[in-house]
């Protein structure tokens, strides 16, 4: 998992901008923080003007958020057993790429409006740990989605702007994996524990679905 994070990553910030240079394209990167299904950052890389004619502007990134991933009595039933030793401590994250194309919006409350919209990819990891009791284990799932927003922006020098964004993602439902247990979609299930589904699992973790993000940083132009 964290080798494939590294390939996604180096792909959005290494080749890309190498290969936007081929024109004489504007570039910018920037970097944002605020709530995305829990508190979380996002760093992207910015290309315009890359082709005559084409005013849209594109761009790529990559971003994560610390998020609440799910009830931990449930997950150790579903996933595990119906073992009650334990304190339970959990954690989650997701992992986010993004494709955006941005469009110029006309907004007269908002200035340098653009929309945004584009593909989405996100890693769900919840870990879920029972101190005193000996389960600790990971749940996770990966998921494409679409989504799409609202960006203003606001110059503070010829080469730096602020930024505030809002949007939504939605992402499609995929299989959910724990210990030596999985759960997907399509009724298919490996492991199972008693007579617990897929509606059990997606009902007890915190997968991403439809996620609203609500952001601000800064913008650097080169």
């Amino acid at each position: 998992m964290k080798r494939l994070n590294y390939t996604l990553a180096t792909f959005l910030f290494i080749i890309f901008p190498l290969i936007s240079c081929v024109s004489a394209a504007d570039h910018a990167i920037g970097l944002d923080v605020g709530f995305y299904d829990g508190t979380g950052w996002h760093l992207h890389w910015e290309t315009a003007n890359f082709a005559q004619g084409f005013k849209t502007a594109v761009r790529m990134g990559v971003g994560r958020s610390q998020m609440d991933p799910g009830n931990s009595a449930d997950a150790r039933r579903i996933f595990i057993n119906n073992a009650t030793n334990g304190v339970p401590q959990e954690n989650g994250s997701i992992w986010n790429y993004r494709l955006d194309l941005l469009l110029p919006a006309k907004i007269k409350a908002l200035a340098n409006s653009r929309l945004f919209l584009g593909p989405r990819y996100t890693k769900f990891k919840g870990n879920f740990k029972y101190i005193g009791g000996n389960e600790d284990f990971d749940v996770t799932s990966n998921h494409w989605g679409l989504g799409l927003g609202l960006e203003s922006s606001y110059l503070i020098s010829s080469k730096i702007s602020m930024r505030i964004s809002a949007g939504i993602d939605y992402f499609k439902k995929t299989t959910l994996k724990g210990h030596d247990t999985s759960y997907s979609p399509d009724g298919g299930i490996v492991n199972q524990r008693e007579e617990y589904s897929y509606s059990d699992a997606d009902e007890a973790i915190n997968q991403p679905s439809v996620e609203t993000r609500l952001m601000a940083g800064f913008l650097f132009n080169f």
